[in-house]
C-alpha cells in the first residue's frame, strides 16, 4: 500500500531538563530512591534536540519550573492545534493532570503558549473536573484518537470533541505500565503505526488495529522494556529510544530509517522520546477533519 509521510511532527516544544528528578511515584517506573544523573540527563536531552533539528524539525524550548520535576515530559502539557480560520490560528487544550503533583506545570505552560500566540482552552475549567493528559491523544486519519483510563477520563473526550470541533475516537486503556497512549501507539505515516494491543481492553485493541491499515505490532515486553512505541517520526525517520531487531526489520522493510537516541535517564520517570516532545504543527483541515459540534465514538463495552 502506498503511503504518505505524516504532515505533522516537524515542530516540537520541549522543556529543558534542569529540574528533572524523581520526587514521588505516580507510575510503575518511578522510585525516589533511584535518581537520574543530572549531567547525563542533560546530555541525552541535548542530543535528542540536536537530532530532531538535524532531521529538519524545529524545536522550541520551554523553561522548567523548580517545583515541577515531571514538566520535562512536555507531551503531557497540552494538545496544540492550528487552524487558520480561527480568531487566532493556534489553540492549545491544556491538560488537567490526574495527579496533583503535576498540575502546577500547566500554569507555566499556559504562559508560554499564550506568549507564542495560542488561544488557551482547559478541560478542567468551569467545574468540569475531567482529567485529560495530552499523552493520550493523537491525530490519526482525520480523527483524534484518545485513550481514557489511568490518566484521562472518558468525560474529557466529549469536551475535546466540542472544544476542537473534531471526531474523537475513544479507546479504553487498561494497562498501569502503559498509562498513556503514547507508550503504546505511534503514528508512522498515513497507513502505518506502531501499536501495542496489550495496553487496551480487547474491544479497544480490536478497534485500533482496524483503524491502522498496516500496523507494526509490538509486544507488551517490547513496549515496556524498550519504550519503543514512545518514539517520534520526522518524515521517514523514526527517532526511538531503542529498537528491537524484529521491530527494526519491520520499519526498514516499510521504508523508514531508524535513529536510536538514548534517553534512559528519563525512563526513570516513566517517559521517553515522545513524552519529551510535544508536536506544535497538528492542523485542522489537514490532520484532523472538522466536525460541526464535535463527535465522540467509543468501542462497545465488554460484557461482564
Amino acid at each position: 500500500m502506498n503511503a504518505h509521510s505524516l504532515a505533522w511532527g516537524r515542530h516540537y516544544a520541549m522543556v529543558e531538563p534542569s529540574q528533572f528528578r524523581v520526587d514521588y511515584a505516580i507510575n510503575p517506573f518511578m522510585d525516589p530512591a533511584v535518581q537520574p544523573d543530572p549531567e547525563r540527563a542533560a546530555a541525552q536531552w541535548q542530543h535528542l534536540v540536536a537530532t530532531l533539528r538535524r532531521l529538519g524539525a524545529t524545536v522550541d524550548v520551554i523553561p522548567a519550573r523548580a517545583d515541577s520535576p515531571d514538566m520535562v515530559y512536555a507531551m503531557n502539557l497540552g494538545l496544540a492545534v492550528r487552524r487558520p480560520d480561527w480568531s487566532t490560528d493556534r489553540t492549545v487544550v491544556l491538560s488537567h493532570m490526574r495527579y496533583a503533583e503535576r498540575r502546577l506545570e500547566t500554569l507555566s505552560a499556559r504562559t508560554w503558549f499564550e506568549g507564542h500566540g495560542h488561544a488557551v482552552s482547559y478541560i478542567g475549567r468551569d467545574g468540569i473536573g475531567a482529567h485529560f493528559e495530552a499523552g493520550d491523544a493523537f491525530p490519526w486519519r482525520g480523527e483524534l484518537v484518545v485513550s481514557h483510563g489511568p490518566r484521562t477520563e472518558e468525560l474529557a473526550l466529549k469536551h475535546l470533541a466540542t472544544d476542537l470541533g473534531v471526531a474523537v475516537r475513544g479507546l479504553r486503556n487498561t494497562h498501569p505500565g502503559m498509562y498513556h497512549l503514547d507508550l503504546a501507539f505511534c503514528p508512522l505515516d498515513d497507513t502505518r503505526a506502531i501499536v501495542c494491543p496489550e495496553a487496551l481492553d480487547p474491544a479497544s485493541a480490536e478497534t485500533l488495529l482496524a483503524l491502522v491499515p498496516d500496523p507494526v505490532v509490538v509486544t507488551e515486553e517490547e513496549a515496556l522494556s524498550t519504550f519503543c512505541a514512545n518514539s517520534v517520526v520526522v518524515g521517514r525517520t523514526v527517532v526511538m529510544p531503542a529498537c528491537p531487531d524484529r521491530v527494526r526489520r519491520l520499519l526498514e522493510r516499510a521504508g523508514f530509517d531508524v535513529v536510536v537516541v538514548a534517553v534512559d535517564e528519563f525512563h526513570l520517570g516513566g517517559g521517553s522520546v515522545r513524552c519529551l516532545t510535544n508536536p506544535l504543527d497538528i492542523t485542522l483541515g489537514r490532520d484532523l477533519e472538522p466536525v460541526a459540534g464535535g463527535r465522540v465514538v467509543l468501542p462497545p463495552v465488554e460484557a461482564g
